[in-house]
C-alpha cells in the first residue's frame, strides 16, 4: 500500500479570512508536499504523477490510496468532493482516499457522504488535532478547540469512517503530562490511528519568525528527547491504534531548526530500541477506565 499525496487546492478557516488568515503559526503548507504536486493539475494527473515518484519502492502488487493533503479538504461543498472521489478512484490502482481536515470542518452533510464512501471504499479522515490544551491550540492560532478535535473523532467513529490523529510534540506551553494524557484521551475517542511529528521551524511559518527573533524562547527537543518523549507517548497510548509516523521531515532548504541529520526511519529504530531496553510496550501504561 502507498499513500499517494495530492494538492486538491483547499483552504481552510485561518487562511481565507473566516477565523482568520495565514494559517497555523507552525504551518507552511509547502514544506510536506512532495514537488510533483501542483493544484493546477487534475486529481488524475498528479495520481499518475505520484505512481512515477514512488515507482522506485513500488511492487507490482502495490495498490494506493489517494492522500488529500494539503489544506482542509472537507472545507468545501460536498459536490466538490464527490468529484474527487471519482477522479480518483478511476485512476489505475487507487482503491481509497485519505481526507485530510481540521475538526472543525465536518458538516453533518460531509459525514454522511463519508459515511457512504467508506461503505464502497476504503476511507480515512485524518484529523489535525496537533495538542489538546486549549491554550497551546490558541497561541497557534488553530480556531479550534480540543473538544471539537474529540467530537470529531467521535462523529466519524460513529459514521463507519477510518480517523487518523495527526499530533505535535514540543508546541509552546505543552509539557510531557500534556502528552501523556493525550495518548490516553485519543485512545477513549476512537482513533484508529495517530501520526507523531516533533515540532519543526519552517522557513515562512509565523513561529519560525518568532524563533528567529528570539530562540531562546522555544525548548526544541534534541533526537534523544525526542526519542524518550515518543516511548513514554506508546507506554500510555492504547495497544490496537497503530502508529503510522513517529517524526516528520521537512526538507533541508526549509528547515530552521531542529536539525537533527536523521531520516524517518532511522528515527523509529531508536524508538524500537528505547522501547525494549525499558522492557516495555505500547499500551503498558493505558487504562481504560473513566
Amino acid at each position: 500500500m502507498q499513500k499517494l499525496p495530492v494538492d486538491a487546492g483547499a483552504t481552510c478557516p485561518v487562511r481565507d479570512g473566516t477565523l482568520a488568515r495565514g494559517g497555523c503559526a507552525f504551518c507552511n503548507g509547502r514544506s510536506y508536499v512532495p514537488a510533483y504536486c501542483d493544484a493546477g493539475d487534475d486529481v488524475a494527473t498528479q495520481l499518475d504523477k505520484g505512481r512515477k515518484f514512488y515507482a522506485r519502492r513500488s511492487h507490482h502488487d502495490t495498490v494506493y490510496l489517494a492522500y488529500l493533503q494539503n489544506g482542509s479538504n472537507t472545507y468545501r461543498p460536498v459536490a466538490e468532493g464527490e468529484a474527487i472521489m471519482q477522479q480518483a478512484l478511476g485512476v489505475e490502482g487507487v482503491k481509497g482516499v485519505v481526507w485530510a481536515t481540521r475538526p472543525d470542518c465536518l458538516n453533518e452533510v460531509w459525514l454522511q457522504t463519508l459515511s457512504r464512501w467508506a461503505r464502497q471504499c476504503f476511507v480515512m479522515v485524518e484529523l489535525g488535532v496537533e495538542t489538546l490544551n486549549d491554550d497551546t491550540l490558541q497561541r497557534m492560532g488553530r480556531g479550534h478547540c480540543a473538544a471539537d478535535a474529540l467530537q470529531a473523532l467521535q462523529q466519524l467513529h460513529a459514521y463507519g469512517v477510518h480517523t487518523c490523529a495527526h499530533v505535535i510534540f514540543g508546541l509552546p506551553g505543552d509539557t510531557t503530562v500534556h502528552y501523556l494524557d493525550q495518548a490516553r484521551v485519543l485512545s477513549k475517542a476512537g482513533v484508529e490511528v495517530v501520526k507523531l511529528h516533533q515540532l519543526q521551524m519552517v522557513r515562512g511559518a509565523r513561529l519560525a519568525a518568532e524563533y528567529e527573533a528570539r530562540p531562546e524562547l522555544f525548548a526544541l527537543p534534541d533526537a534523544p528527547t525526542y526519542v524518550q518523549w515518543v516511548a513514554d507517548y506508546l507506554e500510555y497510548l492504547a495497544p490496537w491504534v497503530a502508529v503510522e509516523r513517529f517524526t516528520s521531515q521537512t526538507p533541508g532548504n526549509m528547515l530552521m531548526a531542529p536539525r537533527w541529520g536523521l531520516k524517518n526511519d532511522e528515527v523509529a529504530r531508536l524508538v524500537v530500541a528505547e522501547m525494549q531496553k525499558r522492557g516495555t510496550r505500547q499500551g503498558a501504561r493505558f487504562t481504560n477506565t473513566p
